[in-house]
């Protein structure tokens, strides 16, 4: 069974130190790199991310 590892630090990264300055694009790039990491799972989701995206960065929802 082994130890499971979910990183968070693209969620956290949202809302706090990279809070509405890594947009989308960015993200993605990032995932590419951390997919090759071997997480059990990565964690994006966190209440500031769609607020970043919309008020601050000006994209639009996907």
């Amino acid at each position: 069974m082994g130890v499971k590892i979910v990183e968070t630090g693209l969620r956290d990264g949202h809302q706090s130190l990279f809070a509405t300055r890594m947009n989308t694009e960015e993200v993605l790039v990032a995932l590419k790199e951390l997919d090759q990491v071997g997480y059990h799972a990565i964690e994006i989701w966190g209440g500031a991310t769609f607020d970043s995206c919309l008020r601050f960065l000006n994209e639009e929802s996907l």
